[in-house]
């Protein structure tokens, strides 16, 4: 029994060493304000496709003119490849409007609930809200 026990602290232990990422993921509450939704049209930058969630950035025009570099937050790759989405849904240079809500911390970073391509298509962001 004890020897049983100590296998297992021991695998727990390595897996806690060998999975940091595990320990990078959040709640929405705790880092988006379902409070402060936000709609933005720009130009994407830089895709990354990895977990625990998927991140793209867009280059957000205003009305004088001035470009603002934003961070969208979406989710889980696998999750979303389940939904249709694939590496390549958005690519630099697209044009996308992103539906979602508002980092806490006042930074452009926003987690996307919905995302209208350029071709009129309307996909789901499947984020942790």
């Amino acid at each position: 029994m004890v020897r049983r026990l100590s296998a297992g602290l021991l695998v727990t232990a390595a897996l806690m060493v060998l999975a940091p990422g595990a320990g990078a993921h959040h709640s929405f509450a705790a880092q988006y304000d379902k409070s402060k939704p936000i709609t933005l049209t720009g130009a994407v930058t830089k895709m990354e496709w990895m977990n625990p969630h998927i991140y793209f950035y867009l280059d957000v025009r205003d009305a004088q003119g001035t470009i603002t570099h934003w961070a969208v937050e979406g989710g889980a790759p696998h999750t979303l490849y389940r939904a249709g989405w694939r590496r390549d849904s958005l690519k630099v240079g697209d044009v996308v409007t992103i539906e979602g809500f508002l980092a806490r911390d006042g930074s452009k970073l926003a987690n996307m609930s919905t995302a209208q391509l350029a071709d009129g298509r309307k996909i789901f962001g499947l984020s942790s809200q």
